[in-house]
């Protein structure tokens, strides 16, 4: 316990000195928000693999996606690296980077307003990212600090406290140009971490040999290209998780800070890999919850009657097949995933109030000074009330990323996509898309559909809803 101490005490340590380093060369809203804009192939390659994937992947979906799913659960991370990744990076990186040069423009709400002529939509979206990033914060808190009970027997709240203040800490200091820096290391551990957990994962249980067997053996079909749930529940977990990037604000804003079109072409393939591996081996191991994991051997993956806790099957499975020695480097793997997705929220909702909403409504004159100054205020709260939320724990993480996610990209994806991509996409068909197809999502969510499920049929209509509603309407020189 001493070494894992120790060893995170120094973790944490590097991760305030390259904040306070970055702080040094942090002068104005441009650097803290996009690191001046000059950042290259490699740090925006492990910045977006980092933000695509945390606990949450690994600690609720990978559990929950494996233990109903089994093996057809990897069809979700071969969408995430080909659609979600290589697909996003090829099809939208140049366009977004054109779209900044145009517009001259910093975050969504601001690309919307220059290309809708629309103040509605950039306030609306703005509204809608902070109120929806919050509980996709809280899940990732509650990733994490279900990991520090599960590791280092420490109550949730501790943990959840704990992890809360660091994070603000650190994103306050720096921005995106100290998240870059730290995504780098945070990247090369992942790679090491997720390469080792494959390995324990097919000793502990045989080999992959045995481990299929025990599947088949359970239900055939959890070996099988679709899972026991059925197609339609799979392909919303992959349309959900690979098709929403590409209108996902803190995806998104990669490329506004990326230096050239020649870094754009040389990420794409950094990232795609990276996602393959990491996504990959996090949900092969998830598959293995049900050969690995029973109610006498860890009782606190389950109920008394017997019924697993989505949430805590992994913990438990990554506590049972790592060897004593390595647990720290699972340990650091998660946390570094977990610290770039939240440094990557923080920043867009905080954008979303200072930039979008602030400047743009509020003082339009405000000082470069004072908005940067403001977006570290504004970090901190945001921090504080995701905290807030995941300490009410208001349901299992699959469930809280699901809606989030499926909200966001209903509201976003549509009017994004078909904004850069059709010149003849309009104003009313923008704001029809956005505000129609976030109330399907959370009518169908409210009315019982699964948030995978009800996130996808969102999209869907913000795909379809943009492109007829504009060809319907007049068109505007």
């Amino acid at each position: 316990m001493v070494i894992k101490l120790a060893v995170l005490l120094a973790y944490a340590a590097m991760i305030v000195i390259m904040g306070v380093r970055a702080m040094r060369g942090t002068r104005s809203f441009n650097d803290f928000f996009l690191g001046g804009g000059g950042v290259g192939p490699w740090m925006t390659a492990f910045t977006y693999g980092t933000a695509y994937f945390s606990a949450v992947v690994f600690i609720g979906f990978a559990g929950k996606v494996g233990w109903g799913f089994g093996y057809s659960g990897l069809w979700v991370a071969l969408g995430n690296a080909l659609i979600g990744v290589l697909g996003v990076w090829w099809f939208m990186g140049p366009r977004i980077r054109r779209m900044v040069a145009e517009y001259n423009v910093h975050t969504m709400g601001e690309y919307y307003e220059a290309r809708y002529d629309s103040r509605f939509l950039k306030l609306f979206g703005a509204a809608c990212v902070f109120v929806f990033f919050i509980p996709y914060t809280a899940a990732v808190f509650m990733g994490l600090s279900y990991l520090f009970e599960s590791v280092f027997q420490v109550p949730y709240w501790v943990a959840l406290v704990g992890m809360g203040a660091f994070t603000a800490l650190y994103l306050s200091l720096g921005g995106y140009k100290a998240m870059t820096m730290i995504d780098m290391v945070f990247g090369m551990i992942m790679i090491v971490g997720v390469s080792v957990l494959m390995a324990a994962t097919i000793q502990k249980g045989g080999g992959l040999g045995a481990i299929t067997a025990t599947l088949a053996d359970q239900n055939p079909k959890l070996t099988q290209l679709v899972g026991p749930p059925g197609w339609w529940p799979l392909f919303s977990l992959v349309f959900l998780t690979s098709v929403a990037p590409f209108g996902m604000p803190q995806l998104v804003q990669k490329f506004y800070a990326i230096k050239d079109d020649r870094s754009i072409k040389i990420g794409m393939w950094a990232s795609t890999a990276f996602a393959l591996l990491v996504g990959g081996v996090a949900y092969f191991v998830g598959s293995t919850t049900r050969a690995l994991l029973t109610p006498t051997a860890t009782p606190a993956a389950f109920t008394d009657g017997g019924q697993p806790v989505f949430d805590a099957l992994m913990p438990e499975l990554l506590a049972r097949v790592m060897p004593e020695s390595l647990t720290i480097l699972l340990l650091l793997v998660l946390l570094s995933a977990s610290m770039s997705t939240l440094a990557a929220l923080v920043l867009i909702s905080s954008s979303a109030v200072v930039k979008d909403f602030y400047a743009g409504f509020v003082s339009r004159n405000a000082s470069d000074q004072k908005l940067t100054m403001l977006m570290r205020v504004s970090s901190v709260a945001f921090v504080l009330l995701s905290v807030i939320l995941a300490l009410l724990r208001p349901g299992t993480i699959v469930t809280i990323l699901g809606i989030s996610w499926g909200a966001i990209g209903s509201l976003f994806i549509g009017p994004f996509v078909w904004g850069l991509c059709w010149r003849r996409t309009n104003k009313v068909g923008a704001i029809t898309a956005a505000v129609v197809s976030l109330v399907v999502c959370l009518g169908l969510y409210f009315s019982g559909w699964s948030s995978p499920q009800a996130g996808t049929v969102g999209m869907m209509a913000s795909l379809v809803l943009a492109p007829v509603v504009s060809l319907l309407t007049p068109r505007k020189s």
